[in-house]
């Protein structure tokens, strides 16, 4: 399930409407007046597997929360340089084909954990399919990008779907979003934008 802060702009609403599009089997849900606790709960009843959350700044989607149903992880991350399907030059249609999922450079531990949480939210797919997502980390900020594919002869065409945008994981924490109790797994502290030793995932 994907949802917003309270009283979306327009363009945060487009992007969520985009973005679920990108995840097969997801719904959009307008937030209305919910409060965490019970959307949550809600999503609890319908045996959803996953909520998503995305928030903005001045109009400009600036971070998503993925909480994992029902006992967590909750992932925070940051959003930078969203750049929606319309704003993409020549690009190709939306595939409902479940997409294919290439996960580079996370070698850490807290980079295994961070595929995993992002992984969990796609199905299978055949192999067949013609769509491809790639999550690519350098230096501790993840690129998203969406393809198509086509082979010809001894080439592959990738056509960009969009959206893009980076990301850049923030804190991880062990339960739902709504357990106020539940322990963070790990915090992203001030010290570690400037140490480049200190890259995590």
């Amino acid at each position: 399930m994907i949802t917003t802060s309270y009283s979306p702009s327009q363009k945060l609403a487009e992007f969520v409407k985009e973005m679920s599009l990108v995840i097969p089997n997801s719904v959009r849900m307008n937030r209305g007046s919910y409060s965490i606790k019970q959307l949550m709960e809600a999503c609890r009843s319908h045996g959803v597997s996953d909520v998503i959350i995305i928030h903005e700044s001045k109009g400009i989607p600036d971070s998503m929360i993925v909480s994992h149903l029902p006992l967590g992880p909750t992932a925070y991350f940051g959003l930078f340089n969203v750049v929606a399907r319309h704003e993409i030059e020549e690009v190709a249609n939306m595939s409902l084909q479940n997409p294919h999922l290439i996960f580079n450079n996370f070698t850490t531990k807290l980079g295994a954990r961070t595929t995993n949480v992002l992984k969990y939210l796609f199905p299978p797919c055949k192999d067949d399919s013609t769509r491809v997502l790639t999550f690519s980390n350098d230096k501790d900020f993840i690129s998203f990008r969406h393809h198509t594919f086509k082979k010809t002869h001894n080439k592959v065409e990738l056509t960009e779907i969009g959206p893009r945008f980076e990301m850049r994981l923030f804190r991880l924490k062990l339960g739902t979003l709504e357990m106020k109790e539940s322990e963070d797994e790990w915090v992203l502290r001030p010290y570690m934008n400037t140490a480049y030793k200190r890259l995590v995932l």
